[in-house]
């Protein structure tokens, strides 16, 4: 096979690129036309270094975000914060995100007509009303299953999360990736040391109570449900706020690890660095490399609307 291959002159009749009729060549025969239909990285798409780390930084604000549901719980097992006080703090934060998202809320937004603060209010009451129901059963959830068991499944549903959030399109959050989390909040919360208090303190092999569990529900559905639909708005109508909140939320995320482990700290640093700096450098150096070719040994592409067909 190749370009007018073959010894001595070829044949007198022109070579036509039609299938509808015999012609003196074999059946793979080309000439030496077919290479000018030749094009190089059609439709690539050039990106822009600063432009890619802001996209990036939506991904290690998330990490951020699981770093610090880690650290809410840490101190809740080491006895440093009482679940009172991390509930609490937890509602005067939904107050003040759910009032910074109606403020921000286009005046021409249609679900900002249908839902009014009356069905928002139904719908938090319902699900805090059936947590704080279910929160003595899913205390005991896992209290069969060893603690290295319950640790390895965390760590497995933290990731799961952090690999299936819909980083694109982070308000509503995806089913897959909320219910992970969940599920992580209540192994950890299964893993809190209970109100039971001896002469040393905390008895730490008692059961957790249901206000332990209930606070952690209420920060996992804070964090990882409420937390990416706030900061969706602030990406459409503040560009400039929504960089600086995820370079706070990754401070605090590295500030709060380092309070109660330095080295996990320095590690999540790193990570975040890697994922904000350094990925998107190797994604604009591998841009140069890519080599897509395209020509009319491709197969055909319908472009015509092919849609009156079906009915």
């Amino acid at each position: 096979m190749g370009a007018d291959s073959g010894s001595g002159a070829g044949p007198a009749v022109p070579w036509r690129k039609v299938l509808w009729e015999r012609q003196p060549f074999p059946d793979n025969y080309v000439d030496r036309r077919f290479l000018e239909e030749l094009r190089r990285n059609e439709g690539l798409r050039q990106y822009r270094y600063w432009a890619v780390v802001q996209e990036a930084g939506l991904v290690a604000q998330q990490i951020s975000c699981v770093a610090l549901f880690l650290t809410l719980w840490l101190y809740m097992e080491q006895g440093l914060l009482s679940p009172s006080t991390l509930l609490w703090t937890g509602l005067l934060c939904a107050l003040l995100g759910y009032g910074l998202y109606q403020a921000l809320a286009p005046r021409g937004d249609s679900d900002n007509h249908h839902r009014t603060r009356w069905s928002d209010l139904q719908s938090a009451s319902i699900f805090l009303s059936f947590t704080f129901g279910f929160s003595p059963v899913l205390s005991t959830l896992t209290e069969s299953v060893c603690t290295d068991t319950v640790y390895a499944m965390t760590a497995l549903m933290l990731l799961a999360h952090l690999v299936a959030f819909p980083y694109a399109q982070p308000s509503p959050p995806g089913s897959l990736s909320l219910n992970a989390a969940l599920f992580a909040s209540v192994c950890l919360a299964s893993r809190l040391p209970g109100d039971l208090h001896t002469s040393g303190g905390l008895d730490s092999s008692s059961s957790p109570s249901s206000l332990h569990t209930f606070t952690m529900l209420c920060w996992a559905l804070l964090v990882f449900a409420l937390w990416p639909c706030l900061l969706q708005r602030l990406r459409d109508c503040a560009p400039w706020v929504f960089g600086c909140v995820c370079v706070l939320v990754g401070v605090c995320g590295v500030g709060g690890l380092g309070s109660l482990w330095p080295g996990g700290a320095v590690l999540l640093a790193a990570l975040l660095g890697t994922v904000t700096l350094l990925c998107p450098l190797l994604l604009i150096r591998l841009q140069s490399d890519k080599d897509n070719i395209q020509g009319p040994w491709d197969e055909a592409e319908i472009r015509e609307d092919l849609t009156h067909f079906l009915h």
